[in-house]
């Protein structure tokens, strides 16, 4: 990882290499590629990190939209990054996945 990288949002390792997401303009500072420059939607609910089926539901009407998702499970929320061009389109699902619980 380059010097003076400003922390990551998020660092995961794995076998073939370190995934990091990080502020586009963070990563072009630092020389690194952006290869999913997305928007960072958080879900407002606090879901138990043990929860079945919650973020599935969530990501599968997304899926209907044909909106690429990454989704990341923290402690207090789920976090989902979607290409910036459907940003707007994935909260008008979110919303009225939202309403259809109520």
């Amino acid at each position: 990882m380059p010097a003076g990288l400003a922390p990551a949002v998020m660092k995961f390792l794995e076998a073939e290499g370190t995934t990091l997401i990080l502020a586009e303009a963070e990563a072009a500072r630092a020389g690194l590629p952006a290869t999913f420059p997305c928007r960072w939607i958080t879900l407002a609910v606090h879901s138990a990190l043990g929860a079945i089926g919650f973020l599935a539901a969530v990501t599968a009407r997304l899926a209907a939209e044909g909106i690429a998702v990454n989704a990341v499970s923290a402690f207090h929320h789920d976090h989902l990054f979607v290409p910036v061009a459907r940003a707007e389109e994935a909260m008008s699902v979110l919303r009225a996945l939202s309403g259809s619980a109520s």
